[in-house]
């Protein structure tokens, strides 16, 4: 096939993904991105063996461990405990979602902001819920934040982790670069934030709380499964597998329930799963045409990182790669090729920070925003022009405040 028909369907996928309820075809995102992914092959873009070694059996198994963790976590009832905690606490609206901002951007410095996701989305919602509140500006926190926050850490997320096993920084370089202007990111969504959504929420504020009843006992949460959690956060901090570190702590909680685990099963979104697992294969299809080669040769004099004009060109080719291509297969063609940028610690430090930081662009701009709409579904459908209207915004006042940061504190 030809790298124009290529193109024009991974153009028409992107156009169904972007708008899954579209006239045209209202199959939803993962339909669409099946549907792209049996053309591409169904075309000759892929060979059948090509398109099976695109799929990143990684991901995908980590997707699932961590989605059995959660659901072992969410019936041990941490979730509702937080909820209550959350729903009967005194703050303002405008108090949680500055919270929510610190809080999701901390713990995904720590945790892959995935996981975050996976545990905050139904806590959010049903906070949302019970005190009347929006749901939209608090999904948006959740995603833009843990998105922003795991920018700190080479453990924050899939492609930092890459950064870390294929460049010269190790945990404690990348962080001292990286984690403070991922801070001030964090800071400036949050006014941000603000900004859009404060009147609004302000509006809510009367809005009473609906408080348990007086006899009602506070949720008991089951010590085990969130021991066992915290034994795969440690796992993750000492440098394990993260796959088959979360998949050993899903085992364990399997063989102390002592029963058939129907219910983790059942709570699997495999919908999602089936998503991504198309998705690398229209990416593969597309990057196998020499388009994104292409754009590397033309962008490349224009991106030494020793000017600033050449900081801007590299910020900006991130950006849009990371939007086009996802950010880990970007880092993946880009790490090789930064030696000849000048300057190979500044390289590595941005790259982590702007591919990441990237991700709030689009709905699709990272597996977290994904997650946190997915997992909102039942209760809200987080559109990709609602998503957009902020992303934009949040994406390029967070990397106007840390890019800045970056370079300050690359050692020359």
């Amino acid at each position: 096939m030809n790298h124009v028909g290529t193109t024009c369907i991974f153009l028409v996928t992107y156009l169904l993904l972007a708008w899954p309820r579209l006239s045209l075809l209202p199959v939803g995102r993962p339909a669409a991105a099946l549907l792209g992914a049996v053309a591409m092959v169904a075309a000759g873009a892929l060979a059948p063996e090509r398109a099976y070694a695109a799929i990143d059996g990684n991901t995908l198994v980590l997707l699932v461990a961590l989605m059995a963790l959660s659901s072992f976590l969410e019936q041990a009832g941490l979730f509702t405990r937080l909820s209550e905690l959350a729903s009967t606490s005194r703050l303002s609206p405008r108090g949680l979602l500055t919270m929510l901002v610190f809080v999701s951007g901390i713990l995904s410095a720590w945790l892959l902001n995935d996981t975050v996701c996976i545990f905050l989305t139904p806590v959010v919602c049903s906070v949302c819920l019970r005190r009347g509140l929006p749901l939209g500006p608090y999904l948006l926190a959740l995603a833009t934040s843990s998105n922003i926050g795991s920018a700190a850490t080479l453990v924050g997320n899939p492609q930092n982790i890459l950064i870390g096993s294929l460049g010269p920084l190790d945990f404690a370089g990348y962080a001292r670069i990286a984690g403070p202007a991922a801070l001030a990111g964090l800071v400036a969504n949050a006014i941000l934030l603000q900004v859009c959504f404060g009147r609004a929420l302000a509006r809510s504020a009367g809005a009473r709380l609906r408080m348990q009843h007086a006899n009602d006992a506070p949720t008991r949460v089951q010590l085990a499964p969130v021991f066992v959690a915290l034994l795969v956060v440690v796992g993750y901090g000492a440098g394990l597998h993260l796959a088959f570190t979360t998949l050993a702590g899903v085992a364990l909680l399997i063989a102390l329930s002592r029963r058939e685990p129907m219910r983790m099963f059942a709570s699997i979104d495999w919908s999602l799963i089936v998503f991504f697992a198309a998705l690398f294969v229209v990416v593969a299809a597309f990057a196998a045409t020499g388009l994104p080669d292409r754009a590397w040769q033309f962008a490349e004099p224009h991106m030494q990182l020793a000017t600033t004009r050449g900081v801007n060109w590299f910020t900006g080719f991130t950006v849009l790669g990371s939007n086009l291509f996802s950010n880990v297969p970007l880092v993946m063609l880009v790490a090789p090729l930064l030696d000849a940028l000048g300057d190979p610690i500044r390289g590595f430090a941005l790259l982590g920070f702007v591919s990441t930081v990237a991700g709030n662009l689009t709905l699709l701009g990272s597996v977290a925003n994904l997650i946190v709409a997915e997992r909102a579904r039942p209760h809200y459908e987080l559109g990709f022009m609602e998503y957009l209207r902020f992303g934009v915004a949040s994406t390029l006042v967070v990397l106007a405040v840390g890019v800045p940061i970056v370079c300050l504190l690359t050692p020359h």
